[in-house]
């Protein structure tokens, strides 16, 4: 049975008081992965090795919630100076400086020299707190950084003591209700060296920077959040000139809207093998085939399609640079300098070992995020595969195509297929979650090379089955039909005499045909004048005819003309029939 409106309404309402509440980080994907940032209120540990990046964060933690929530914050150092500090972070575009003067924040250096601590029984941090929530009510701090803890109690070697400064530390940030963030030196078989800074936070964040196979990494894990749940994988994280950025790399999942939309591939004939309106909008293009097949060239005619419709355009190259690019595209009439001038295209060129996998998925999210393409292209994408291994390959690509997905961007991928191994393959085995996949291939026949382009499969469209000649000419790409002989499949030259012979077989048709039309109107015209003379002479027959009865009634009529004459000269009596003698007629 549902729950009335009501109900509903106040289990929600119920359900959101319930909820943990959150210091928003402002640093990008570490709070989605946290569910909305740190735990208000209460200390959260970042620990790891050197170089992972602990600082960095921390004050980023600091400098987001004084510039976008209105928080300020207290940074306490042990190990670096307020100036070193300053300008550590000033590469990154942050200015402590003017956040300082307007008393945003605030950063005290504390000089901790292990050789001067005398340990005793009743060495306790009071002076600590005393200075600490002397900047905290200086400014009305909500946020509180200590870097790093172990400069701290460098120079306690009593664990009791050290355990129980350890917990009125902790529980001293609790009472003054900031949200605090504290970092710690990763310990050997530990989360930190003491072993306990763990179990006292209410957050743990473990920030890992690895090298494998000379490509270094750096990830992140949620170790611990008491009261809510989180992201439990390794997450990449970057730092660039932005500052500090998270990628969840899960994948998003297979809810992603689609589109009913088509857009031009950029070679007319293509888009008449794909049902004659090109590809649907949002879907993932992977153009495969060996080396020199044009692969590249028909990404290109795709960006300059899309540009030319006034959308944005980002380009991944590990292979070629720009200007490499744009020069190569030049032979084929392709001219990308100019959308480059008008930025609707970006390019982003790199060595694919440049970075791990994870690095490259992260930078691709914060590029695509800065500068919201329509379209995406990497070129090729078996290059990662030399970033790592090709099954982690083929799972960041599944994760950058479900966020492209999710984004309703258009990727356009190429790959190198080896010529050693199976053709319709791909090495790094994505080939099933593509849309639309075209595959290149050369075809050897006379002592010659030509290219070949079909397509394997296009999902939800009608679309050929044929395979076409592929040429890239001064004015693009063309595809041309191609001709099945005795031997197969006809490019190149054999088309051309198999063309040229067709041709004159054509002809040769045409002029026989001509020829026995020729002849037909030749025996037409004879048979016409033979009619022509037999009618003649039919009517000449008629008269002479009609002029031989006509005689032969005149003769008749002489005839009979001349048998009375010939009667009466007899004296023939008609009545009698008898000759009667003239003397006896009047009697």
């Amino acid at each position: 049975m549902a729950k009335p409106a009501s109900a509903r309404k106040f289990a929600g309402k119920n359900k959101e008081n319930r909820s943990l509440p959150k210091a928003p980080t402002g640093v990008q994907g570490l709070d989605e992965i946290t569910g909305g940032g740190f735990p208000r209120g209460r200390p959260t540990l970042l620990c790891g090795s050197a170089g992972a990046g602990k600082t960095l964060l921390a004050m980023e933690f600091l400098i987001r919630g004084a510039t976008r929530y209105k928080e300020p914050g207290v940074f306490m150092a042990f190990e670096e100076t307020a100036e070193e500090l300053t300008q550590n972070v000033r590469s990154l575009g942050f200015d402590l400086d003017e956040l300082t003067k307007e008393k945003k924040l605030a950063i005290d250096f504390v000089r901790i020299e292990p050789s001067e601590i005398d340990e005793t029984g009743d060495y306790d941090l009071e002076g600590l707190f005393i200075r600490l929530g002397a900047a905290i009510d200086a400014i009305g701090a909500r946020r509180v950084v200590l870097d790093t803890i172990e400069n701290l109690f460098a120079g306690l070697h009593n664990q009791g003591i050290l355990r129980a400064e350890l917990r009125r530390l902790f529980r001293w940030l609790k009472d003054r209700g900031v949200t605090a963030v504290i970092t710690a030196e990763r310990g050997d078989g530990a989360l930190t060296r003491h072993g306990l800074e763990e179990y006292v936070s209410d957050c743990v964040i473990l920030l890992d920077h690895r090298v494998t196979e000379q490509v270094s990494t750096r990830r992140l894990r949620v170790v611990k959040y008491r009261g809510t749940a989180h992201g439990t994988n390794e997450y990449p994280f970057l730092i660039d000139e932005d500052g500090f950025s998270v990628l969840p790399v899960t994948s998003l999942g297979l809810q992603h809207e689609v589109s009913d939309e088509r857009i031009s591939s950029g070679v007319p004939r293509l888009d008449t093998m794909l049902g004659g309106y090109g590809f649907y909008r949002g879907s993932t293009i992977l153009v495969s085939g060996t080396a020199g097949t044009g692969k590249s060239s028909l990404a290109a005619s795709f960006v300059d399609a899309a540009c030319s419709r006034g959308e944005r355009c980002l380009y991944f190259s590990f292979e070629e640079s720009p200007a490499q690019i744009t020069r190569n595209m030049r032979s084929i009439g392709l001219n990308l300098e100019q959308w480059f001038r008008k930025k609707l295209l970006q390019f982003h060129s790199s060595r694919a070992t440049f970075y791990g996998l994870e690095m490259h998925l992260a930078i691709i999210h914060k590029i695509v995020q800065e500068f919201q393409p329509k379209v995406v292209v990497i070129d090729p994408v078996g290059s990662l595969i030399h970033a790592g291994n090709t099954r982690d390959a083929q799972a960041m690509l599944i994760r950058l195509i479900d966020f492209l997905k999710q984004q309703q961007i258009t990727a356009f991928l190429t790959n190198l297929t080896s010529g050693g191994a199976a053709l319709e393959r791909t090495d790094v085995e994505i080939s099933s979650i593509v849309d639309s996949w075209l595959f290149t291939r050369d075809i050897e026949l006379d002592g010659e090379r030509n290219r070949a382009l079909y397509v394997l499969k296009s999902r939800g469209m009608a679309h050929s089955n044929q395979l076409r000649e592929f040429r890239l000419t001064e004015r693009g790409i063309d595809l041309l039909d191609v001709y099945v002989g005795p031997e197969g499949v006809l490019t190149g030259s054999s088309r051309l005499s198999q063309e040229a012979r067709e041709q004159a077989a054509a002809l040769a048709r045409r002029q026989l045909a001509k020829r026995r039309q020729r002849e037909r109107a030749r025996k037409r015209e004879a048979l016409e004048a033979r009619i022509v003379a037999l009618r003649k002479e039919y009517e000449m027959e008629e008269d002479e005819a009609e002029t031989s009865s006509a005689e032969e009634v005149s003769r008749e009529r002489l005839l009979g003309e001349n048998r009375e004459a010939m009667a009466g000269s007899r004296q023939y009596d008609k009545a009698s029939g008898e000759l009667v003698p003239i003397g006896r007629r009047g009697k």
